[in-house]
């Protein structure tokens, strides 16, 4: 609302890697305000989104179809490692302020939660021919959503763009591990949410000094110059002495 955009780096950077006839898998969509800069991008290619809440979900597809979107398709779903695991979301109240985009899916069954729908990458995306990017922003649950897409990984050997914030510091060193062993380099892509470049050029900082923590994978067999910086150490994350400090 006050930008005309959101974290514009994490597109920054994706849009580097795409060309228009690509195919991109997004995961923890929202309400679209990634995809649908992605869509356009690909605009010969195809996205596949995926967003488990349900009305979340109907805006997304909202979004897609107000802004004449044909090559997206949409799917009212969580992934994680396991077809059909018990996974539940909030009941939220959509009329009240909330940060919606902020909810972690928890195995914890109660009176105010929904049950999502729940795949994987690997059996969603079993015969698909051309994937250039994977881009998860899952709340916590990127490990499961690449150990569900193991042979996917392997098989097309897509850019990977996924948060490693707060939500994943217990998981962080694992994740990394996981991506490495698939044959990745991975790269350190911690961006300021406030872009003072933004469409609105509006000068106000809300965010002050909150950044977006998220990491970038590169396959080894793929050559890529890129100004970043990359992971030599599993087990460090740049946000975990911030949290210990508070």
């Amino acid at each position: 609302k006050n930008y005309g955009e959101w974290s514009q780096g994490e597109l920054d950077l994706c849009k580097q890697v795409l060309k228009p006839n690509d195919v991109v898998i997004e995961v923890g969509s929202n309400i679209g305000s990634h995809t649908l800069a992605l869509a356009k991008s690909v605009n010969q290619g195809a996205l596949f989104a995926f967003e488990p809440q349900n009305v979340i979900f109907q805006n997304l597809c909202a979004n897609m179809s107000i802004n004449s979107i044909t090559n997206c398709f949409c799917s009212n779903s969580a992934l994680s490692d396991v077809k059909g695991e018990k996974l539940y979301f909030p009941n939220y109240n959509f009329t009240a302020e909330n940060n919606f985009a902020g909810m972690s899916l928890t195995n914890e069954k109660n009176e105010y939660s929904r049950e999502a729908n729940v795949d994987t990458l690997d059996n969603r995306f079993a015969n698909i021919q051309r994937l250039k990017l994977i881009k998860i922003d899952a709340e916590g649950m990127e490990l499961n959503i690449f150990k569900g897409g193991i042979n996917l990984i392997k098989r097309k050997k897509p850019f990977l763009y996924f948060e490693n914030d707060s939500k994943n510091l217990d998981n962080s060193e694992e994740l990394i591990e996981l991506i490495w062993s698939l044959g990745y380099r991975i790269f350190w892509h911690i961006i300021p949410m406030y872009n003072k470049n933004n469409f609105f050029k509006n000068e106000n900082n809300v965010f002050k000094n909150i950044a977006s923590y998220n990491m970038f994978g590169v396959n080894k067999d793929i050559s890529l110059n890129i100004n970043l910086t990359e992971v030599t150490d599993s087990s460090f994350h740049p946000m975990r002495k911030k949290v210990v400090d508070n």
